[in-house]
């Protein structure tokens, strides 16, 4: 299963429905671009877990990027960045059998891929504090 495909072919259902503001069957969405990006099977489902869970936990997600987003609110960031960061933070809150790390540094390579100039910098300034206090969080007993 190539996780990395999974996670392109999810930041672009979430770009494109944070583009379009359209409410979209995500089921169709993932495999069309699955299908573009020519996703592997086993890859498509990981793919719809990550958009669903993004989807699900939006608003808490966007919370928690705009607290540690100083003097950016969420409506100001590039929407590349934007959906790459809910995608990692959906990860680093929801997603357990995830690594942390794992996930910043998957969303880094995403932003260096699909995001502008400064959106790698960008990313990992946010989502490195918001690890590090997940990570603090789960030594406490917190989560």
């Amino acid at each position: 299963m190539s996780r990395r495909l999974a996670r392109e072919t999810a930041l672009q259902v979430l770009f494109q429905r944070d583009l379009t503001k359209e409410p979209l069957i995500i089921a169709e969405e993932v495999k069309r671009w699955a299908d573009e990006f020519v996703v592997p099977e086993p890859s498509r489902g990981f793919a719809q877990e990550l958009v669903e869970g993004t989807i699900d936990h939006q608003n808490e997600i966007d919370q928690t990027i705009s607290s540690y987003a100083q003097d950016w609110s969420i409506n100001r960031m590039a929407k590349v960045d934007r959906n790459v960061m809910r995608l990692a933070t959906y990860e680093i809150l929801f997603r357990s059998d995830i690594p942390g790390r794992v996930s910043l540094n998957e969303a880094i390579e995403l932003a260096k891929r699909f995001g502008g100039e400064e959106s790698a910098k960008f990313v990992n300034g946010i989502l490195d504090r918001i690890v590090d206090s997940n990570l603090k969080a789960e030594k406490k007993g917190e989560l």
